[in-house]
């Protein structure tokens, strides 16, 4: 192996997981949702992995066709920047209308005391909240869940910025072969570091205690991500 060939590697392997840890974008939606939504940590590994596919997967795809047809990298550079600002938008968008209806919920949920008599004079104070108690199983097991294909759909807009233009690009130069490996070593790496970051915050966070915010779970997802969207237009990260 050359050592042309081992520093893409290590620049592939590096770059992949170190895009991923300084972008919470790539996991913070998914710790969020997964404990607003109760996902299991099947659900989750598997949401985790399929974004992951669809965030790496259009990049790759977009730079196989720009090799393939001779397009100069500052052309999908610019492409993949326009395909960020969806992304962060789409984020944004996402963030501050499942806040709003998160806050709603939460509102809506607000526990409250009705007393009631028994015939033989005695009394008890009965607490419940509304939108949890008065839902059938079957409604709430049949009803159908976007949220999963709403991320999946904001991950496929979302670019892996470096990819193209420094480790794809790059390693064409030499040969196909190495442009595969390369390719494949950054995917990989970055899936795992998305997936291992996930599932150990959610696990983490059962043991935090968090009931006395439990009904706020689905409007703080919200804001999380709306912070998420709004960190990437104004701030940059």
């Amino acid at each position: 192996m050359s050592q042309e060939m081992i520093v893409l590697i290590s620049t592939a392997a590096f770059l992949g997981f170190f895009h991923t840890l300084l972008g919470p974008d790539h996991y913070l939606p998914f710790i969020v949702m997964g404990k607003a939504r109760q996902w299991s940590m099947a659900r989750t590994t598997w949401i985790t992995v399929l974004c992951g596919i669809g965030h790496v997967a259009s990049s790759v795809l977009l730079g196989f066709i720009g090799i393939a047809m001779g397009i100069a990298v500052n052309k999908l550079v610019a492409v993949e920047s326009f395909r960020g600002d969806l992304a962060a938008w789409a984020l944004f968008a996402f963030g501050l209308v499942y806040f709003v209806w998160g806050m709603r919920r939460a509102w809506k949920n607000k526990p409250h005391q009705h007393i009631h008599f028994h015939a033989n004079g005695n009394s008890h104070v009965h607490t419940h909240v509304h939108t949890e108690e008065h839902a059938h199983i079957h409604e709430m097991e049949n009803k159908k869940n976007i949220t999963p294909w709403v991320l999946f759909t904001i991950f496929v807009l979302g670019p892996c910025e470096p990819l193209i233009p420094i480790i794809m690009y790059p390693a064409a130069r030499s040969n196909y072969n190495a442009l595969i490996l390369v390719t494949l070593i950054f995917s990989a790496v970055t899936i795992i570091t998305m997936l291992s970051l996930v599932l150990i915050a959610s696990y983490g966070i059962k043991f935090l205690p968090l009931k006395a915010m439990e009904r706020y779970n689905h409007a703080l997802a919200g804001g999380t991500i709306f912070l998420c969207g709004t960190g990437i237009l104004f701030l940059g990260l």
